[in-house]
């Protein structure tokens, strides 16, 4: 128990030292994007797995995961691995996959390598999707990925693992030392040697208490960007029909010919897009335009229907029109709102993904902020929602003081022991409270890690989503305005994704 319980303290100090370093400079140690032959010469392709041409994320190149088992080696030395960050794609949905993560110090071997990591699941879309793992290993030089894909095929792109960060590395190569010392307490009953790792364990567990308030603030803070609302907003509206040109032709031609009635309905129908008039335009949803289309194609196909023509009051000029470019103004109609319907299918997907964070966010942070109220009262504290507050506060040190508090009273337990005044039995149960708890955090870092690879993936597709070759229409003056608001949207998403990788990554 006490040996695992060593690892655990590491793990969570090296959160603790991770976070806490968050103002470090990241720094990418490898990347590979399978584009050249010297790409592909970094990597020990082992079974199941081939290089292709097609099917890539960026560039050219990929690698091709068959169905059943494989398995892919670094050949280059990865010395100090921190984060690994990679690109998955599926054949469809039903794609399963699982991925198991290993390092090792020598990659000529099938021993000794050792488990960091799991990621499993599946896509629910034919693009790629971003997953990161922490491997936080300074000793370990080499990277294995195996691989486990039923019903359907897997593509892998674009490898990058980030530098391990010096606080972590700096409290990894304690390891060796703080196992010797719960050695000691495992093989005698040496109380000044336990009541030490006591005092330890308070530092430790307090900086936990730190680390898990820092993911809250993380979580909060995702969706506050406002870069990311104004890109989000903008791209809503170019799936607004009143913003194109074409749509505005066909409005006017409308009220050239119609009744009173009709455009009374027209303008009732339009009324939830905007206002033509001044330019303004509402962000399109898939409800408000499921309300509109049809009942808009009706009228455009009644106005121009000779009876309603006839007897709308309209001049002959008008009737003229009508009799000309009745079905050729309809014809048009149905085009450009197949061209919206597209633009607009693209928006509510995009939509959809950040609902889904958003819910997994709020899953995060009401299952964090529970384990962190459970962590205060393992830690003395008690319940009192004043103690809570003063542990998320803004002010430092009115933070500390609260932390402090936590340690004091892992003090108190420690000189309660050297003291002979609790049992082993009490200081064994002690123990695995605490050091339970703290294993719990490690969850929630990982959990996060889930997160962020959602997120960017999100950004990857809303980058997409506006790149020049994605431009639904056909006119061009409706392009160029697709392309005014892209060229907004693309600004708005690099700050945010900037910003983003800045503050949480």
């Amino acid at each position: 128990m006490l040996k695992s319980t060593a690892k655990v303290w590491i793990l969570c100090a090296a959160s603790v030292l991770a976070i806490s370093a968050g103002a470090q400079q990241k720094s990418v140690i490898f990347k590979n994007s399978f584009e050249t032959d010297t790409d592909y010469k970094k990597w020990a392709l082992m079974y199941g797995i081939k290089p292709v041409i097609d099917q890539a994320r960026t560039g050219a190149g990929a690698l091709l995961v068959e169905e059943g088992e494989a398995s892919i080696r670094s050949r280059v030395n990865l010395s100090e691995q921190g984060t690994l960050e990679f690109w998955i794609k599926t054949s469809s949905p039903a794609t399963q996959y699982k991925i198991n993560v290993l390092v090792a110090t020598n990659q000529n071997t099938d021993s000794g390598w050792v488990h960091v990591g799991q990621i499993q699941g599946n896509n629910d879309s034919a693009e790629y999707h971003a997953k990161r793992i922490s491997i936080d290993d300074p000793g370990k030089k080499y990277l294995r990925l195996d691989f486990e894909v039923t019903n359907g095929q897997v593509w892998l792109d674009d490898v990058s693992v980030e530098k391990i960060l010096l606080g972590t590395a700096l409290q990894k190569n304690q390891e060796k030392v703080i196992a010797e010392v719960l050695g000691k307490l495992r093989d005698d009953k040496n109380y000044q040697v336990q009541a030490d790792a006591l005092r330890t364990l308070g530092k430790n567990y307090a900086a936990q208490i730190d680390v898990q308030r820092q993911y809250l603030e993380y979580a909060n803070g995702i969706y506050s960007s406002v870069t990311l609302v104004l890109a989000t907003s903008e791209r809503g509206k170019m799936a607004n029909p009143l913003g194109y040109q074409t749509f505005k032709g066909v409005v006017s031609d409308v009220r050239m010919v119609a009744s009173p009635l009709q455009k009374a309905r027209m303008d009732s129908l339009l009324r939830p897009l905007g206002d033509i008039a001044t330019a303004t335009l509402n962000v399109m949803t898939q409800g408000a335009y499921a309300a509109f289309a049809e009942p808009f194609k009706t009228i455009v196909a009644t106005a121009f229907d000779k009876v309603a023509y006839e007897n709308a009051g309209v001049d002959r000029k008008a009737r003229k029109f009508a009799e000309q470019n009745g079905l050729k103004t309809f014809t048009k109609v149905e085009s450009f709102m197949a061209e919206v319907e597209k633009e607009l299918n693209t928006v509510t997907a995009l939509d959809k993904d950040l609902v889904d964070i958003q819910r997994e966010v709020d899953k995060f942070r009401k299952d964090l902020d529970k384990h962190l109220k459970e962590s205060l009262i393992a830690g003395g504290m008690g319940r009192g929602q004043e103690n809570y507050n003063r542990v998320l506060s803004k002010d430092e040190p009115t933070r500390t003081a609260a932390l402090q508090e936590i340690n004091n009273y892992f003090l108190v337990q420690a000189e309660s022991y050297q003291n002979h005044s609790s049992s082993n039995t009490e200081f064994v149960q002690f123990m695995m409270k605490a050091t339970g708890t703290m294993e719990e955090t490690q969850v929630y870092k990982d959990r996060f890690n889930q997160i962020a690879s959602s997120v960017i993936t999100f950004y990857d597709k809303f980058d997409r989503s506006v790149a020049k070759d994605q431009n639904p229409f056909t006119n061009d003056t409706d392009r160029a305005v697709w392309e005014a608001h892209a060229t907004k949207v693309r600004t708005y998403i690099q700050e945010s994704k900037a910003a983003f990788a800045k503050a949480y990554m």
